[in-house]
């Protein structure tokens, strides 16, 4: 909620690359491309909203065999074969509808990649919510791009045409896995990182149907012309000190204005009423937007002096941080999203 900080206790946990320098190798160079990850510092949590009245009788997936709690699917969506890593929270049962939250890795990277670098599963058992990580189409050096409808790729070319449609595929995933997993259809979100973020944007303006709030990190846009005038949940998260995706803009051609422009934009299209409140915490700032239409809210967390990275996730080398920038401590970006994705279901 407005005004209120969200914190909780996490354990940190042993980097993930450790033993495996030919792998690291490959993900910088996912980074340079537009993903990252950082190390967890304590911060927030929240009631899970797995428990929703009547929604059982819409997730047909509710009452199938639980299969193992990691898992890449190989599925046919809008058309193509695509492939989704899907984390199932160490609670889960099968019977009572839980949350979905689509976890998009940034350009270059995998669905693997991106598991690794948001630590969003310890998160998910924690909580109680699924997350699915999709995977991009577009072939890139070190993994794969997304689809930005009328964006760029990093280094300027344009998307080819026959490039799949990413927004047709993420939407048309949910039911995908709700045929699967027992889903409530009220709680699901997107979130992303870098170019992961700047599609999570995306589909918060073509299909806010299907998404009942996002979190872009490192990744906020605000996609232009919006598809609808429904206002959105959005929660944010960047550094100061990003050299990717620079926080005051003026950076490569999908990235031109500011992240504060781009949250001001969401706060008029969410309708939002009262002028913009930033907080000084220490090592970040939060600028949130309130008196929004229909309970939304629009909040920016703004990392002083961090780099290209997720917020929370493990910690770099000094090398990797020479090239992605500083990492910050000061928030758990996975446990203040969920919050705020657990205080926003769709109506």
């Amino acid at each position: 909620m407005p005004g209120t900080e969200r914190t909780a206790s996490r354990v940190r946990r042993e980097p993930w690359w450790r033993g495996s320098a030919p792998f690291l190798a490959l993900v910088v160079l996912a980074m340079l491309a537009g993903c990252g990850s950082t190390s967890r510092p304590a911060t927030s949590s929240a009631t899970s909203p797995r428990r929703s009245s009547g929604a059982a009788s819409r997730a047909t997936g509710c009452g199938q065999p639980v299969v193992a709690s990691s898992s890449t699917l190989h599925l046919s969506v809008a058309g193509h074969q695509r492939v989704v890593v899907v984390h199932l929270p160490s609670s889960y049962q099968g019977s009572m509808p839980v949350a979905l939250v689509l976890n998009m890795h940034g350009s270059g990277s995998t669905a693997r990649a991106q598991e690794a670098f948001s630590g969003m599963d310890a998160t998910a058992d924690q909580d109680g919510f699924i997350v699915a990580y999709p995977q991009g189409l577009l072939r890139a050096t070190s993994g794969f791009d997304w689809n930005v409808p009328g964006v760029p790729l990093v280094g300027g070319a344009s998307p080819p045409p026959d490039a799949a449609d990413d927004v047709a595929f993420l939407t048309d995933l949910v039911p995908a896995l709700s045929a699967r997993y027992c889903i409530d259809p009220a709680h699901v979100y997107a979130t992303g990182m870098s170019g992961g973020g700047r599609m999570a944007s995306q589909v918060a303006c073509d299909a806010p149907a299907t998404f009942a709030a996002v979190a872009p990190v490192a990744g906020l846009r605000f996609p232009a012309p919006c598809a609808t005038a429904q206002p959105v949940p959005v929660i944010a998260f960047h550094g100061t000190a990003d050299p990717i995706d620079p926080y005051d803009g003026h950076g490569e051609a999908y990235w031109t204005y500011s992240v504060p422009t781009a949250a001001q934009r969401w706060g008029a299209h969410d309708g939002c009423t009262t002028s913009p409140r930033t907080t000084a915490h220490a090592g970040y700032s939060t600028t949130e937007y309130a008196g929004c239409t229909a309970g939304s809210e629009v909040e920016l967390y703004t990392l002083t002096g961090e780099g290209h990275e997720w917020p929370g996730g493990p910690a770099l080398s000094a090398a990797d941080t020479a090239l992605l920038g500083p990492q910050s401590q000061a928030v758990d970006a996975d446990a203040v999203m969920w919050a705020f994705f657990a205080a926003h279901p769709r109506s």
